[in-house]
């Protein structure tokens, strides 16, 4: 199974990203993202170190609720 993890980009320094998502901090390649590249304060889903789309911010903090309720339901 694959699994992206949305998170907010913090600053940018050519084709890496520094960001962050419930305290967790991540350097993230923008390189699959050339053809949009994104800006710091938006969210990006992050799989395997690289961000690989934009999303709206209401969908970021949407899907870290649903990972914390499956987090919390399976005693993690």
């Amino acid at each position: 199974m694959c699994l992206a993890i949305p998170m907010q980009i913090e600053s940018i320094d050519g084709f890496t990203a520094r960001c962050q998502a419930k305290g967790v901090w991540r350097d993230v390649s923008l390189f699959m993202m050339q053809d949009a590249p994104p800006a710091v304060g938006d969210f990006v889903m992050v799989h395997v170190g690289y961000a690989i789309q934009k999303i709206a911010e209401a969908d970021a903090r949407t899907t870290w609720e649903l990972l914390d309720q499956i987090l919390e339901e399976s005693g993690a």
